[in-house]
């Protein structure tokens, strides 16, 4: 697919527009195109191959700013009233694989069910056991994937 041109609406910061969905093909949008060379490859790989089987990839969260990522994690101790709860949901900016470009989520359900069973053979794999969506390069192509940790504090 060709990327398309690059919308007034693009936020440089990775937020993601309300009114659309994000493929891991729109490269015009900063969330998709700031991924790491290789975990964008894999996942656009990952979503032609998934296609073949009727299910479509939406980009839920990539690429991430610092500032973007920090404003997640005060949002998510004002949800969830600590920053050790929030933790278990939201990196650190100085942590979070998103602001590195080494992450992406991925939705709906049945991409992430699709990715859990067959992300291995792209080398990727589900990060954290409490968010099905959230993927990362970690193991090399047609590896075993190691057991998902926690949740994002370890």
């Amino acid at each position: 697919m060709a990327p398309t041109a690059v919308p007034p609406e693009a936020d440089d910061d990775g937020a993601l527009p309300a009114d659309r969905d994000i493929t891991p093909f729109d490269t015009w949008h900063p969330a998709v195109s700031r991924l790491e060379r290789r975990l964008l490859k894999a996942v656009q790989e990952a979503a032609r191959d998934a296609r073949e089987d009727g299910v479509a990839f939406v980009v839920t969260s990539g690429w991430r700013s610092k500032e973007h990522q920090q404003r997640l994690l005060e949002e998510g101790i004002e949800k969830y009233g600590s920053l050790e709860k929030a933790r278990e949901f939201v990196n650190t900016p100085e942590k979070s694989t998103h602001v590195s470009g080494e992450a992406v989520d991925i939705g709906p359900t049945d991409a992430d069910d699709w990715l859990i069973r067959f992300g291995s053979a792209y080398g990727l794999c589900q990060a954290y056991a409490n968010e099905l969506w959230h993927f990362e390069l970690l193991t090399s192509p047609g590896g075993t994937c190691p057991t998902p940790r926690n949740n994002a504090a370890g």
